[in-house]
């Protein structure tokens, strides 16, 4: 065998077994982000007391915004966001730090068609409606936002305050 027929063979054994065993692909979907670990917390128990607070996600002609922009939230809590897509068009809301966010965004650009489902991440399509339940275990000042390109580069971000 040459050394095509021993890659070829190799790439397809890997295939293979990722395909009928059921391995993930680190680094596929995400571009190998290790959603294993967020910076915000964790996700939430839709089973366990939350407080209730509802994302509101809009446009205006170029302006593509979340109501409300800010949120207070304590170490600890638990949130039950009602996220709603009152847009023409799909958006996100992601929550991570604005380091992580803009850099989901940048690699969004190479991957549109890419959707979040995650934890900590959520596709919204217009005119509907999806929760997100997140618990805050640290401190400090995270951001969400949408990462459908061109809305993080149009001020698509919120900030929430983990005191």
């Amino acid at each position: 065998m040459n050394r095509n027929h021993i890659v070829a063979a190799g790439l397809i054994a890997s295939t293979t077994f990722m395909l009928v065993g059921g391995a993930t692909v680190p680094g596929i979907a995400h571009e190998g982000h290790d959603h294993a670990q967020f910076s915000a917390g964790e996700p939430g128990d839709p089973k366990k007391p939350a407080r209730v607070i509802k994302v509101t996600m809009r446009e205006d002609g170029n302006k593509k915004f979340f109501e409300p922009a800010r949120i207070e939230v304590r170490r600890g809590e638990q949130i039950h966001f009602t996220l709603q897509n009152e847009g023409t068009g799909p958006h996100e809301f992601a929550l991570a730090t604005a380091a992580e966010n803009r850099k989901h965004a940048d690699e969004m650009k190479k991957l549109p068609d890419m959707e979040h489902d995650e934890p900590n991440a959520k596709r919204v399509a217009a005119t509907k409606n999806l929760d997100l339940f997140w618990k805050f275990t640290k401190r400090g000042e995270f951001q969400f936002a949408c990462l459908v390109p061109g809305h993080y580069d149009a001020q698509m971000v919120g900030t929430i305050i983990v005191k």
